[in-house]
């Protein structure tokens, strides 16, 4: 077979890219001139790279070098451990008091007031279209500085997430199991009880157990914006330019927030394999 034979077997292989797909070319063409501008408009330049990694060296060098390692506020630094701990694990574990009723009465297969269900949904998305830093800020204003901000914050959005979570979850509960339970004359409780509720539970578990473990990591951020914690130690030393007790302090947090998603998923794996 010859190469004119290929060709009019299959000729659209043979064209050149921007005739086979003009679509994408145009596509790739647009990406690279909005490459372009976002370089052009961040000011990226090779020598401000250079002289920005110039600026850390002197930082990092402070960060290795530990000086007057005996007299660091130990108990405050762990406190603050206890604290993001606390926030974490206290705003997920009320969320999820909250949004095991509200998963009720957003599902169509347990609730049937469509009003209601929409009314109660649109809330949830208000709450979850607000980043966890707003509540915090917010939080931080009214009850002021420390871990209450963060708790409630961390309640406030994993509320809206979990809430959404949790009604589709419910949605997806097997019908069959539904239907045999009301074949046999049981009431709407009855039915609740022991054709939903055991099939949504263990998701409800596992989700719950994920939105600690990523909670752990959101607690530390909002020490930034006062909300208590761990993260207010540290960037009370970032301030300050303690950069030794802030490297120990980055250290004590990779580690507990590796123990955390280690027990989180060995937990998480246990009960999806049950």
């Amino acid at each position: 077979m010859t190469n004119k034979d290929i060709i009019s077997l299959c000729p659209q292989a043979f064209l050149p890219f921007w005739r086979r797909s003009p679509v994408t070319f145009i596509l790739v063409i647009l990406s690279i001139i909005y490459l372009g501008f976002a370089i052009h408009f961040f000011g990226f330049s090779l020598s401000k790279i250079l002289e920005g990694f110039a600026n850390m060296k002197p930082i990092l060098v402070a960060m290795f070098t530990w000086q007057d390692f005996s007299t660091w506020n130990f108990p405050g630094i762990f406190d603050g451990l206890v604290q993001t701990l606390a926030m974490a694990f206290l705003g997920t574990f009320f969320a999820t008091l909250v949004c095991i009723p509200i998963s009720f009465l957003t599902s169509k297969k347990v609730f049937r007031f469509t009003l209601l269900r929409f009314f109660i949904k649109r809330i949830l998305d208000m709450i979850r279209g607000v980043d966890i830093l707003i509540w915090a800020i917010i939080y931080v204003r009214a009850f002021g500085l420390g871990p209450l901000a963060g708790l409630l914050s961390i309640f406030t959005a994993d509320v809206g997430t979990l809430g959404k979570l949790f009604s589709e979850a419910t949605d997806n509960a097997d019908t069959k199991q539904i239907e045999g339970i009301e074949s046999s004359g049981s009431n709407k409780i009855s039915v609740i009880r022991f054709g939903v509720v055991p099939q949504i539970i263990p998701i409800f578990i596992s989700q719950s157990l994920y939105f600690f473990e990523s909670n752990t990591r959101s607690a530390v951020i909002l020490g930034v914006v006062g909300a208590g914690g761990i993260g207010l130690q540290l960037t009370e030393r970032m301030k300050a330019q303690y950069w030794d007790q802030a490297l120990f302090i980055i250290v004590l947090i990779l580690i507990m927030v590796t123990i955390i998603d280690t027990l989180s998923r060995a937990i998480r794996k246990r009960i999806i394999d049950e």
